[in-house]
């Protein structure tokens, strides 16, 4: 006999399989040696739960015992699935955003994932030296390789740039005020934005200029016996263009240290080298800030850097000192892999073959040949891979990459593009198929295609995109 319209009888709830007996399926007795049985045995009743709500609410009164068993064992499938999917994995990034914030920013170098697995994964000499045999002192290869790098005097490394500019702030204006142009008062992804930070680290903010103008003399108005820092923020996630003005980084050096106050740059992206090269002119060289006298820079180790998470802090021994002796040092200090991958980065940059070691440098300074070559070579091999039977068609195009990380926002370097169309799939159940794939293939729609950019796809994952897209 049919239940009422929302209710189900009780005999097919009674069908529905109990946590024991889920547990005894081959499926879950499969997760139980990967994941343990007091974990497994949480899924299945909420598996179960979700499938008896599910059950009252359709009224669907023709399942047997054995369909409920079926049923719920695929849910727990599913569910393992998509928990183990909410960690980190790698994909495959074929964006062509190449500093992409939401898959990790910058890839790390052969060198240092070696140096991550190899020399910090076990006991390593994080504080420990080995010629005396007595307690060392943490971080000192990198500090100086990046004093070398940069020029400055001493160098100190946090957990990211946030953290860095929060604690420069908070440990040099605790309680005074700080001056900054109306322009720089920017949000830098995140919800990070300036002004909060100034906020929490117990300083004033006092700002000069307009937003798209601001004078040398905005600046020295607005000093006063409290004030205890001048603050330059790099703009790095936008432009403002047309009728603009800031002064040179040298004269804002040059007037702090009339007034005995400290100038604090906040570079963000963290270029060591010149990068006009390959069309980032806007980003400033860190060593060019610290040449121009300022006191204490600030910039991240995962962006244009192209090494681990890291917030670096470098500048002048006296500040410096400041910074290592405060106990807020010991909360923001990173741990022994930053360190280990951040180093084997900056040697790259020492013996100066960034360009060919460095992931993120490698893809920024590809030439429109090179990916055009290299997608034309894709778009062949799969061609002969599949034949003629395929609903899966590519077609090479002319596209752009992005550099992203909140880098050069006006910067869109030209790249060739793998778009594909397929007979049955829409493109947003293309993109889908190849998110779901493994491992997964983070990709772009444009214009109903989905698009492919080699620029972040390595030529080691080319041979596994192609089984993936031969497969769709």
């Amino acid at each position: 006999m049919p239940t009422a319209k929302g209710t189900v009888s009780n005999s097919v709830l009674r069908n529905l399989p109990s946590v024991d007996e889920l547990l005894r399926s081959p499926t879950a007795r499969e997760i139980i040696a990967e994941s343990g049985e007091r974990h497994t045995a949480k899924l299945s009743r909420m598996v179960i739960d979700q499938l008896r709500q599910a059950l009252e609410i359709s009224a669907d009164g023709g399942h047997s015992k054995e369909s409920l068993m079926e049923i719920a064992v695929g849910k727990l499938r599913l569910a393992m699935r998509a928990e183990q999917m909410s960690g980190v994995h790698r994909v495959i990034n074929a964006t062509g955003v190449v500093i992409h914030t939401n898959l990790g920013r910058a890839p790390l170098s052969d060198a240092a994932r070696r140096a991550v697995a190899d020399e910090a994964a076990g006991y390593c000499t994080l504080e420990y030296e080995l010629d005396s045999g007595k307690r060392g002192k943490r971080g000192l290869r990198a500090e100086s390789l990046l004093a070398e790098l940069t020029g400055a005097e001493s160098v100190l490394i946090v957990n990211n740039c946030a953290a860095a500019a929060f604690f420069v702030l908070t440990v040099l204006a605790y309680g005074g005020e700080v001056v900054i142009s109306r322009g720089e008062m920017v949000e830098i992804g995140g919800d990070f934005r300036v002004p909060d930070v100034l906020s929490q680290s117990g300083s004033t903010l006092r700002e000069v200029g307009t937003t798209n103008r601001t004078k040398l003399s905005d600046y020295e108005k607005a000093i006063n016996s409290d004030t205890r820092l001048l603050l330059r923020v790099h703009p790095s996630n936008y432009r403002i263009v047309g009728f603009t003005a800031a002064p040179a980084i040298n004269d804002l050096a040059a007037l702090a240290h009339k007034h005995q106050i400290l100038l604090f740059e906040d570079l963000g992206s963290g270029a060591l080298v010149d990068l006009s090269g390959v069309g980032l002119s806007d980003e400033p060289v860190v060593s060019t800030s610290i040449n121009a006298g300022v006191d204490v820079v600030t910039f991240s180790g995962d962006k244009l850097l192209g090494g681990p998470q890291a917030g670096i802090i470098a500048g002048k021994r006296a500040v410096i000192d400041r910074l290592r002796q405060h106990p807020l040092y010991r909360v923001l200090r990173v741990d022994k892999l930053t360190y280990a991958a951040l180093e084997a980065t900056l040697e790259s940059f020492a013996r100066e073959t960034a360009f060919t070691d460095v992931p993120i440098l490698k893809m920024l300074s590809m030439t429109t040949d090179e990916l055009a070559i290299r997608s034309l070579s894709f778009a062949r091999k799969f061609a002969d891979h599949v034949g003629k039977e395929t609903d899966l068609q590519i077609q090479v195009i002319v596209g752009n990459s992005v550099v992203g990380g909140g880098s050069a926002p006006g910067v869109h370097p030209e790249t060739t593009l793998l778009a594909l169309k397929h007979k049955r799939l829409s493109s947003n159940e293309l993109e889908k198929y190849l998110r779901k794939s493994n491992p997964p293939v983070i990709s772009r729609i444009c214009e109903d295609q989905v698009v492919l950019d080699l620029r972040t796809v390595s030529e080691i994952e080319e041979a596994r995109l192609l089984e993936i897209l031969a497969k769709t």
